[in-house]
């Protein structure tokens, strides 16, 4: 059964500016998990592009979770607690950690999320449901 829906859009060019303004990685080290900091790293390195990107769509997704969960931010849903990462395949997945983690493991529930970026938006779905009860 379906718990919450969150979608998000936000647009690159003001998360630029906002790492811009905050000087060199201040905004992503508050945003991203430590697995997410070092994907965001490595391909800022590459591609400045490819790096914020990364970091909106990262936002994006965390946004969109937060309001299919009905907390907002507030806790125990933390930027870092929530973090957006990719399977071998390509398929984006949640891993949370800390209290987050507990409260939702607590109320039985299970993620999906989508991201999607072109040049100047990033956009975010994410489902949260429960699971199946075991018979």
């Amino acid at each position: 059964m379906i718990y919450g829906i969150g979608t998000d859009i936000c647009d690159i060019r003001r998360i630029a500016a906002t790492v811009a303004r905050r000087g060199g990685d201040r905004f992503a080290e508050r945003v991203l998990g430590p697995d997410e900091l070092q994907v965001y790293r490595a391909r800022r390195a590459r591609v400045e592009a490819r790096g914020l990107s990364f970091l909106a769509t990262r936002f994006s997704a965390k946004e969109a979770f937060s309001k299919a969960i009905g907390l907002g931010l507030r806790m125990p849903m933390t930027w870092r607690a929530c973090q957006v990462l990719n399977e071998p395949s390509g398929k984006p997945v949640l891993r949370l950690s800390g209290e987050l983690a507990a409260w939702f493991e607590a109320r039985g529930l299970v993620a999906h999320v989508t991201v999607t970026d072109e040049t100047e938006y990033a956009a975010s779905f994410v489902v949260v449901e429960t699971r199946e009860p075991r018979p």
